[in-house]
């Protein structure tokens, strides 16, 4: 990194004495800009004051923009150096110039969190109007960072890939590579490559800006650019990328000069069909914290889920049109508001929105102090509990955690008995992680070590427990807060679960379509269906149903610009597991 230039004291006075003369005379000579940004990633001019001509190529000092605007060199004013940019962004709240018109600046030269730029302008003179340079044709992934483009005017040849969209209703942007991006533990074993494989990720994606520093725009941008106005999904494309190339908040930003075209790549799925009558479909969903106040209609905000009533009957309306579109037999729930089964609590409150015939299973003073849990529902015209319900109170869960529950079913028509485990191993979260939870920087987050105990203490369990009669076997069903490849997957698989999921749909580093979360920008499965080696056999079919990964988290129930009326999309943040299984006599 180069240090900046000492400023002799006779360039100070000299620099205070002249800059109206310097700005006053169009066509003098004038600092290139290319000298300023350099063929590094620090301006060797940084300090100092230097005065710069060019033209406008976007103004940002519209009320909530950045206060400034991008200058750049005319074309046949550039050094012909692709390591150097020549353009500079010019911070000031003067008002004179537009696109289109050249400009004399004077100004100091400062490097704001990595971004080159001209500050406490003195003079900003208008020398008239002039074409825009035109943009350097761009493509990603990048081949090197591409510092030397920076403030300048690009346009990206190809279609590129929306993968990411958490941001868009908080600061106005989406995450755009040349394709989608899957987890590398997906497919990778935890450990340097991986880690190298995110890093890579990360390196080669552009932001498209709203060109806005405000935070919460309204209307959301680009939110519903498709035709037939509906909302954007990751995975959909974007085309006609033209603008400046921005650098700000650590991340390479096009702040577009044309509006972007939007293609629906990825259209929202329908349902899976429903199985045959003599299979039992059993289906996994992590409810993004299903709280009900007090059940009663007040109690809000409640401690992690709906802030009011009105949330929570959006939220609740959702979760009905995903579950009863999908057609399960019995529902694995994770992420339950922790408040007990009487007529108030979220379990009951879930069963009613549901209707007849859903009925839940109940372990009172066993489901662990954490505010969330697990629980099981069931349609009672469909299966029966199979003997008690069970939940795994020692080891790993002793004094910690979410209690994994497990229980016997038998399809009412008749047929083997199936028993179903709903766990929520612990999370990826860094809070108040220590000793082996910290982030190994191998792929796998924090807490990795717990996941594993976690799973290890899961199987020894279910070893323990007794097997009803005619057993077709155990499927572990739920949250598991870990990718495929990552060690707590692994020691289930070793002890003979193994993803059904990945068994009919295996994910590589180019494709995994049926994915269950998306975490910026990288898709890929926490959430599983693993049968034992009884059950592998009978298990007919398992996905995931991608209602939820791929929507815009603006569109959430906690969202200001969530949906309206029963629709299954964005009723929580991980898409649904569904798993046909057969149980019948025959």
């Amino acid at each position: 990194m180069t240090k900046p230039e000492r400023i002799p004291l006779i360039s100070l006075i000299l620099a205070a004495l002249l800059p109206a003369v310097a700005a006053a005379s169009c066509g003098d000579p004038a600092t290139p800009i290319h000298r300023i940004q350099s063929d590094g990633t620090r301006s060797p001019l940084a300090g100092q004051t230097v005065t710069v001509e060019g033209i406008v190529t976007r103004d940002a000092r519209e009320p909530g923009g950045f206060n400034g605007f991008y200058l750049q060199q005319a074309d046949h004013e550039t050094d012909n150096n692709p390591a150097t940019s020549e353009a500079l962004f010019i911070y000031t709240r003067k008002k004179a110039g537009k696109p289109g018109q050249r400009l004399r600046v004077t100004g100091t030269v400062k490097e704001f969190h990595g971004l080159t730029e001209l500050v406490a302008v003195r003079n900003l003179k208008v020398c008239g109007t002039a074409p825009l340079p035109e943009p350097v044709e761009v493509r990603l992934p990048w081949p090197e960072a591409p510092e030397h483009l920076e403030n300048m005017r690009v346009r990206f040849s190809q279609p590129l890939t929306i993968i990411d969209h958490y941001n868009l209703a908080r600061y106005g942007e989406l995450t755009l590579a040349s394709s989608d991006q899957v987890t590398p533990t997906e497919y990778l074993p935890p450990g340097a490559k991986a880690a190298a494989r995110s890093q890579r990720n990360q390196l080669h994606r552009v932001l498209l800006d709203d060109g806005k520093s405000q935070r919460q725009p309204n209307p959301v941008p680009w939110l519903n650019n498709l035709a037939g106005d509906v909302p954007l999904r990751a995975g959909d494309r974007v085309t006609r990328l033209e603008g400046v190339l921005d650098f700000r908040f650590s991340q390479w930003r096009l702040q577009p000069s044309v509006m972007p075209r939007f293609q629906r790549n990825n259209p929202r799925p329908d349902a899976p069909p429903a199985p045959a009558r003599d299979h039992v479909r059993v289906m996994a969903l992590n409810l993004q914290n299903f709280f009900n106040g007090d059940g009663r209609g007040n109690g809000f905000p409640t401690p992690r889920g709906a802030e009011s009533l009105q949330q929570l009957e959006v939220q609740a309306s959702r979760l009905r049109s995903a579950i009863l579109q999908a057609k399960p037999d019995i529902l694995a729930v994770s992420e339950l508001e922790n408040d007990g089964y009487g007529p108030d609590s979220a379990i009951t409150q879930l069963a009613e929105t549901l209707g007849e015939p859903w009925a839940f299973i109940r372990t009172p003073g066993q489901d662990g102090s954490d505010a969330i849990r697990t629980a099981l529902l069931y349609r009672t015209d469909r299966v029966v509990p199979a003997g008690q319900p069970h939940r795994l109170r020692s080891g790993a869960f002793r004094h910690q955690g979410r209690p994994p529950l497990a229980q016997a079913f038998r399809p009412t028509a008749g047929g083997d008995a199936l028993q179903v485990v709903v766990p929520h191993l612990k999370s990826k979260s860094c809070r108040q992680a220590s000793g082996p939870d910290t982030d190994r920087q191998d792929g796998q987050g924090c807490y990795s070590h717990r996941r594993s105990e976690e799973a290890g203490a899961l199987i020894r369990w279910l070893d323990s427990l007794p097997a009803p009669a005619r057993f077709a076997g155990t499927l572990i069903t739920g949250d598991l807060n870990s990718y495929a490849m990552e060690t707590p997957v692994q020691r289930f698989r070793q002890a003979g679960y193994h993803s059904q999921v990945h068994r009919f749909h295996p994910c590589g580093p180019e494709a995994c379509p049926y994915h269950s979360y998306r975490y910026r920008g990288e898709k890929g499965s926490l959430d599983y269906s693993l049968a034992d080696r009884h059950l592998q056999p009978r298990v007919r079919h398992a996905q995931t149903w991608n209602i939820n990964a791929d929507e815009a988290r603006a569109l959430a129930y906690n969202q200001r610009s969530a949906l309206s009326g029963p629709q299954p999309w964005r009723a929580s943040d991980h898409n649904p597991v569904i798993t046909d299984i057969h149980l019948g006599n025959n």
